[in-house]
């Protein structure tokens, strides 16, 4: 039972978030064998005020 966590900036449509699942599952199904229905996809997404890059918040830049 595969679980896939992908980590990005919000700010996706939820569109896009139903292809990146699809095509994250597609790939794991093709190269681990796993049936699709068990291919568990976690998005998280984070904002921009919570992560920096050399004590800089992105949000600042």
């Amino acid at each position: 039972m595969p679980y896939v966590t992908v980590k990005m900036f919000e700010g996706r449509t939820d569109e896009q978030k139903r292809a990146l699942c699809e095509k994250v599952t597609e790939a794991v199904v093709e190269t681990t064998g796993a049936p699709a229905e068990r291919v568990t996809v976690f998005i998280e997404e984070m904002s921009k005020n919570n992560y920096a890059i050399a004590g800089k918040r992105l949000m600042d830049e």
